[in-house]
């Protein structure tokens, strides 16, 4: 894929300027004034008028004002059945009265000490008494602060300097993931990254173990491997497990350090995340989301040794230097409270099981939509994630017999944006929210009811999208 996937992004912006005969985007409009108002606001304030990139959406996006459960409501009063899930975080739903309460009441007692507290030390028992693997942690404010942390620690505790990554898989923002995720998959520097930085970095396709079996022989400089232990973007490109095995096994005996990111899929796919799901037990971790129950958080988590070099008294010791680390919002009181709690419903409910049982039962129903509509796409995923394929090189498929893992990479990664684009306007105007790739997450509350909703906003999406002149 080529690295000039800005300029496709351009021409993207250019194509729905078009659409102002677009009768989808008009009822959007007509439906979401108050969203509109609050849009132009925003322009006036933040680069395209947006605090999230995920948020980006043609003529605009809708404003959020309250959600409980599996629903939210914008500042028109339309309800939405919301597959975004807050990114990904709330596995429990929205206002989970469990969390809720733990939170208002951190809230009365102080919002930060700058000082260590009680309930850092409880959040943290959390995480290892679902994470063994965790021997030691520490917290941060963000998933992208927790790959960051762990990037460096890996490079310090081997004394090696190259990250191996996997093209499409997504680890924050920072200077070290910058590219090859959506774009620049040919290694160079996106703007603004010094291209020493992005020399560092070995890009290999995942489930390739030929090539990556390649890429350890001919280096030994390369201090770990991160990975996306279910696939880039939960599994819209899915991995293998077999090939996670096998990367386990390969870094162990090559002394490459594995990092497994599970910001997404920590405490969602399982109690334990990916790692207890898979059989997998990564040498470091990265969590975020449903750590901190819905608010900022993150954590970097692995072995005990690793870890240590952040510790005074052990690098002292050992006559290291410590790897420094600040961060005035780290376990900050009303996350770690909120984090808790959820955890603690994770740990005593059957709340994975649901999600993920409602996320196989929401796939068949829109599959069922699709074959019944002849739209040539199909919907897939794993465990309480789905995601859309639009078919952007026209493949012949059965969305029924869909196997994604036959199809290439760039085919499921690739959305038609145009299309996705207006797709999405249809089925908000039909009282569904998913994220700008057409998928999203299930939380424990989703059922029968948003099942059904879901499956019955599809169709009138499809045919919306049929009388607008975008599909046969």
């Amino acid at each position: 894929m080529p690295h000039d996937d800005a300029a496709a992004e351009g021409m993207w912006a250019v194509a729905t300027d078009q659409q102002t005969n677009s009768r989808i985007v008009a009822a959007f409009r007509e439906r979401t004034p108050g969203s509109a108002a609050f849009a132009e606001q925003a322009a006036d304030l933040f680069p395209s008028g947006i605090t999230h990139d995920s948020r980006h959406q043609y003529p605009y996006g809708i404003y959020v004002t309250r959600a409980e459960g599996p629903r939210k409501w914008d500042v028109d009063g339309n309800a939405y059945i919301d597959f975004f899930g807050g990114h990904g975080s709330l596995l429990l739903g929205h206002r989970h009265p469990v969390v809720a309460a733990a939170v208002a009441e951190a809230a009365t007692e102080g919002t930060h000490y700058g000082a260590s507290h009680p309930r850092e030390i409880a959040w943290g028992r959390a995480v290892q008494r679902l994470v063994p693997a965790a021997e030691r942690l520490r917290f941060t404010s963000s998933g992208t602060e927790a790959t960051l942390m762990a990037v460096r620690l890996a490079r310090a505790f081997t004394g090696k300097t190259a990250l191996l990554r996997f093209r499409g898989h997504f680890h924050g923002w920072h200077d070290h993931m910058a590219g090859g995720y959506s774009n620049h998959f040919d290694g160079t520097p996106t703007p603004g990254v010094l291209s020493g930085v992005a020399e560092q970095t070995v890009l290999l396709d995942a489930n390739d173990l030929m090539g990556l079996r390649a890429a350890l022989a001919a280096r030994d400089d390369i201090a770990a491997a991160i990975i996306e232990p279910t696939g880039a973007s939960f599994g819209q490109v899915p991995v293998e497990p077999s090939f996670l095995h096998a990367l386990r096994e390969e870094t162990t005996r090559h002394g490459v350090l594995l990092i497994m990111d599970e910001v997404v899929t920590g405490f969602r796919v399982a109690r334990g995340g990916a790692q207890a799901a898979l059989g997998v037990t990564p040498d470091l971790m990265s969590f975020a989301k449903i750590l901190a129950g819905g608010l900022p958080g993150g954590a970097v988590a692995g072995r005990e040794d690793v870890l240590s070099l952040l510790d005074f008294g052990v690098t002292a010791k050992a006559g290291r230097e410590k790897i420094a680390h600040q961060g005035t919002y780290n376990a900050n009181p009303l996350s770690a409270a909120a984090g808790t709690a959820a955890l603690e419903v994770i740990a005593t409910t059957d709340a994975n099981a649901r999600a993920n049982a409602t996320a196989a039962t929401l796939r068949q129903a829109l599959n069922a939509v699709l074959a019944e509509e002849r739209v040539p796409w199909a919907v897939y995923g794993t465990f309480s994630g789905f995601h859309l394929f639009m078919n952007p090189d026209g493949a012949v498929i059965d969305p029924l017999r869909f196997d994604p893992l036959a199809m290439p990479a760039s085919a499921l990664k690739n959305q038609p944006k145009d299309l996705a684009a207006k797709l999405r306007l249809a089925l908000q105007i039909h009282g569904v929210d998913t994220n700008g790739r057409i998928g999203g997450v299930l939380s424990s509350t989703h059922g029968e009811a948003e099942v059904r909703g879901a499956a019955d906003a599809l169709r009138a999406a499809v045919r919306m999208l049929r009388a607008d002149g975008e599909m046969p």
